[in-house]
């Protein structure tokens, strides 16, 4: 076995676990600052946004230098300081006693964690060219296959254990991600010359902002994100408005959003391979439109089954979207900037994490004060089906035509 396929291997292990973690803690959030409360005049609503918002503020600042900094001493490292960290800042999350002292954890997460990326960074150096989309696509498959099972299995946890139970198995499952990687992963990493520091990450940070394929690539994940960070916030407060049993709300949340995970894991490595073959950009396209059309008739459902059956749609649709702009974004960038590359990715999709539950929650509120509180809801999906329609026009209008690919980065590496 080629060190590009072990490694790739063992991060997927990582993924799925840290996944699996990470996300058995989103379907209740909101849900989990309306039990905490406040001690401040401030809404509910708002924490519940803000307690989203905070994460994406603080990574959208320590990403880049963390992809930097990976750059210089090593991806390695990096991952298992998102993972180790984590863990910490996840298990102080269940310890909270008000939605202020969640919000400022969730903060402190941003600043530490960023295994995505970290991982991303480290497969794409190590792996053929010309199998990058593959390689991307079972990552990615690993995550979504973890988000697909831990809503589920944190909705089922928060209705038996209560809402605290999940942050402890996720920081469990943090640390077991970190100590496999420190024994299994062997990275060959060579440090560049120079002197570092601030200048050298300033000059690699110009240096990819002066490549407008990454620019474009950045543009279009951070519509797409917008796109699906609008409903994080939203979706579990709009659940029990079509549930009959309220009993079991956590856990119809957590399989409403797992389903779309499912979808998306079984769609991932499908799209990513395909996309080696006919160019990433048409997959790109294809998902976006496809995304778009199964969001808008959400705004209309009336039965959970009719809700769960167009978030698994999708699913499939953001399986191949998201793939091709990591692949994309691989291609695009020096070998020796792929830290910094997914770590500048990384604070988009903090910034995009920022911005999307504030936007969100502004349309409810907006909505909801002329039409009602329901109405507020269901607008939140018309405006996500537009985002995923400006992603489409931003990748038609900024990507370019030409072929993608290129010389083989690492063509010892055996396919």
């Amino acid at each position: 076995m080629a060190t590009w396929q072990r490694t790739l291997g063992i991060l997927i292990v990582a993924q799925f676990l840290t996944a699996v973690g990470f996300s058995m803690i989103f379907p209740f959030l909101p849900n989990y600052v309306e039990a905490l409360g406040t001690n401040t005049n401030l809404s509910l609503v708002f924490w519940a946004g803000a307690v989203f918002s905070a994460q994406g503020l603080t990574l959208m600042v320590a990403a880049p230098v963390w992809g930097a900094l990976a750059d210089r001493w090593g991806r390695k490292p990096m991952v298992q300081r998102a993972l180790l960290g984590g863990a910490v800042v996840i298990l102080l999350m269940g310890f909270v006693r008000s939605a202020e002292e969640l919000a400022l954890l969730r903060a402190v997460q941003g600043v530490v964690t960023g295994v995505v990326s970290a991982s991303s960074a480290l497969v794409a150096s190590v792996t053929p060219q010309r199998r990058t989309g593959y390689a991307l696509g079972a990552l990615q498959t690993a995550l979504w296959s973890g988000v697909a099972l831990g809503p589920l299995l944190g909705g089922l946890l928060a209705d038996l254990y209560g809402f605290r139970a999940p942050f402890v198995i996720t920081a469990g499952l943090l640390v077991g991600g970190g100590v496999m990687v420190q024994i299994g992963v062997k990275e060959n990493f060579v440090r560049p010359e120079g002197p570092g520091g601030l200048g050298t990450m300033v000059a690699s940070w110009r240096h990819l902002f002066a490549n407008s394929r990454v620019v474009a690539t950045l543009a279009v994940h951070f519509t797409m994100q917008l796109g699906r960070g609008a409903l994080v916030p939203v979706l579990p407060l709009f659940v029990p408005l079509i549930l009959l049993n309220q009993s079991f709300v956590a856990t119809f949340t957590g399989l409403v959003i797992g389903i779309a995970s499912a979808t998306g894991t079984a769609s991932a490595v499908f799209f990513g391979r395909l996309g080696d073959r006919i160019g990433h950009r048409r997959i790109l396209w294809l998902a976006a439109l496809g995304a778009a059309a199964v969001y808008l008739p959400m705004a209309w459902v009336e039965q959970p089954w009719q809700l769960l059956t167009l978030n698994a749609l999708a699913g499939i649709a953001i399986g191949g979207v998201v793939p091709s702009l990591s692949a994309l974004l691989a291609r695009y960038s020096d070998i020796g900037e792929m830290g910094a590359a997914f770590g500048i990715d990384n604070a988009v999709v903090g910034a995009s994490r920022a911005v999307a539950p504030l936007l969100g929650v502004g349309v409810v509120f907006l909505i909801g004060g002329v039409l009602g509180q329901e109405a507020g809801f269901r607008a939140v999906f018309v405006v996500t089906a537009g985002l995923f329609l400006v992603t489409l026009l931003v990748a038609a209008l900024w990507l370019p035509h030409s072929h993608e690919g290129g010389a083989d980065r690492n063509p010892e590496a055996s396919s």
